[in-house]
């Protein structure tokens, strides 16, 4: 897990910008708190900041470069089937160090392109191939590892954080109102290749980019899956289904077990984060486990103590609890906010960076439940697509996901940052629409899962936690487990009010009262029901000359939620103003005008 970043020159006599990616790579040095390296060659530069996970010594350090092959490569992530392809490889390659990294580098060279079908893992890479004079961008099958690319005066840049792109300079930042239509209209969420900025774009999940001089960028999608019933598995009984979902959910734990380091685990107390405990006992682990919990406010309570206490003791794990009072949640916040590649409007996005703070005094790895809610359907907007017809599913998601339709933004955006058309629901009309997917819920998890799931769950645990220098990963986003569960029936996903496959695996191995209990995420009342400090701080925000001067928001609508804090909300519970208020003030962070 580290951060990477680089430029890539067109012409064939410029030479790239040096000291434009060591400013991006030094931006990063919290996602790679270990080292620092650059390699520069030709038409290309190449930064890397070094978070030690597997191969702690100067062999695994980045850019790694063969110069036999003609091959520098910067890599974010891990790829956790490497062990079993050095083993495949080293007949015909001697390999130097033990690292994953040289691993990229001499599958590449074995299967050109292809290389990324061979990765087991999350990764972003960045490959240079000296003697056929390309570059290859590539990102994970679930876009688990971030990258984003910029075009500045006919140079392609590239940065694992957006912020990063920033410090290179150059960027065009003005706001994108497709970019912006999103956000509103998905709780800040905003799918690739789009983000609020004109001037940055980011690769698609699944997607490798060929940079070559003197032709067009080619991208290539190697991977999707399809939502549809298989042959092989005509005749599969619950049981049948709860086997093979039990067993793929074991190897993807075990996947995520590879480290020269310490491997903990994010521990909520739901069924999700708690099934990877249990099977991590199995094992014959017993992690540290992690969970976080604020003081109650107003009948809500501020923390599940009681359901992560249970697992811990049971699996008998190094337990950390963490207790977070409201005169913290302030300065929290405003570090949060520093920590994110793009404005995220959750407010378990604190949560999430607290609780990664307390990890990082204790390990470097932590495996979380991100994911599960979207590949088995366990999220309460889910559930009207389990009984609607298939061509109807772009109208079940849109009414019980949207938080605003096309219409609403004219009441809440100032003219000029009006579309003239509805991206936001084209775009949801066109995923759920393609083939491919035999129902609405099959349409509706797949686009969940595919489109919008990188840039809500799967960011925001990459951003808080690389905040701390902590690699966190996803078990619930094995390549093999997503594939396996996109083909069963429906029905094992949506019953017992969703996730019904895990929840029945889950009684067989945890205690009751974790399965069967009302869903909790990660709660902080002092955020969903804003006063005091809190409250202040975004008032400030939206109310300041340079919210004025940027001219986004209707007034009328602004007063409106000021006026009333807690009385706006969102479909899928979340705060209004708080949306809003983390867009302002991640723009007023990076002086975004």
């Amino acid at each position: 897990m580290c951060g990477i970043a680089g430029e890539v020159v067109t012409g064939r006599n410029d030479v790239p910008d040096l000291d434009a990616v060591t400013r991006m790579t030094g931006a990063m040095r919290s996602r790679g708190p270990d080292g620092e390296g650059y390699w520069s060659e030709g038409r290309v530069a190449l930064g890397h900041r070094r978070l030690s996970i597997i191969d702690l010594s100067d062999t695994g350090s980045q850019p790694m470069v063969d110069a036999e092959l003609g091959l520098a490569v910067a890599f974010n992530g891990c790829i956790y089937n490497y062990q079993e392809l050095r083993a495949e490889l080293s007949d015909r390659y001697r390999f130097t160090s033990t690292s994953d990294t040289e691993v990229v580098l001499r599958a590449y060279d074995r299967w050109g392109e292809r290389f990324v079908e061979h990765l087991v893992g999350m990764f972003a890479i960045a490959l240079v191939d000296r003697r056929r004079d390309r570059v290859l961008l590539a990102r994970d099958r679930l876009g688990i590892k971030p990258l984003y690319v910029a075009d500045v005066a006919g140079r392609t840049r590239f940065a694992s954080s957006l912020p990063a792109l920033l410090a290179g300079g150059g960027v065009d930042t003005g706001l994108d109102p497709v970019g912006l239509h999103h956000y509103l209209s998905w709780h800040s969420i905003v799918p690739a290749p789009r983000t609020i900025l004109r001037g940055v774009r980011k690769l698609p999940p699944a997607t490798m980019r060929v940079l070559e001089p003197g032709r067009e960028p080619r991208d290539h999608v190697y991977w999707q899956p399809t939502y549809t019933r298989r042959p092989e598995h005509a005749g599969w009984t619950a049981q049948d289904w709860r086997d093979a979902v039990r067993e793929a959910l074991r190897t993807a734990v075990r996947r995520r077990t590879v480290a020269d380091v310490e491997v903990g685990v994010l521990l909520s107390g739901g069924v999700d984060s708690s099934l990877l405990v249990a099977l991590l006992a199995e094992e014959g682990q017993r992690p540290s486990t992690f969970s976080i919990g604020f003081t109650d406010r107003d009948g809500l309570d501020g923390d599940e103590f009681a359901y992560s206490d249970a697992v811990a003791q049971k699996f008998g794990t190094d337990h950390h609890q963490l207790r977070i009072g409201d005169d913290e949640l302030a300065p929290a916040v405003g570090r949060a906010v520093a920590a994110m590649s793009e404005p995220l409007g959750t407010h378990d996005v604190t949560a999430f960076h607290l609780i990664c703070r307390e990890v990082s005094r204790h390990v470097k790895v932590v495996q979380s439940g991100q994911g599960a809610d979207e590949v088995f359907g366990g999220y309460r907007y889910h559930q009207p697509a389990a009984g609607a017809p298939r061509p109807g599913a772009a109208r079940v998601l849109r009414d019980a996901f949207a938080d605003h339709d096309h219409d609403d933004l004219a009441r809440i955006l100032l003219p000029d940052w009006l579309t003239d058309h509805d991206p936001s629901g084209e775009l949801l009309a066109h995923h759920l629409d393609r083939p491919g997917a035999d129902t609405a819920l099959d349409a509706v998890l797949r686009t969940d899962t595919h489109l919008l799931m990188p840039d809500d769950p799967v960011k925001r645990v990459d951003n808080m936690a690389m905040a701390w220098g902590v690699e966190a990963r996803v078990p619930f986003l094995d390549q093999d487990l997503v594939e396996l569960v996109a083909a069963c029936p429906p029905e094992h996903k949506s019953g017992q009010g969703g996730k019904a496959v895990l929840k029945d695996i889950g009684r067989e191995v945890l205690p009751i009262e974790v399965v069967d209990r009302p869903k909790g995420y990660f709660p902080v009342p002092a955020l969903t029901r804003l006063d005091g400090e809190v409250l202040d701080m975004v008032r400030t925000a939206l109310s300041s000359d340079a919210a004025r001067r940027r001219g986004i928001l209707r007034p009328d609508y602004v007063k409106a939620l000021l006026d009333d804090p807690n009385g706006h909300s969102t479909k899928v519970g979340g705060n209004e103003l708080w949306q809003v208020g983390m867009l302002e003030l991640w723009l007023q962070h990076h002086g975004i005008g």
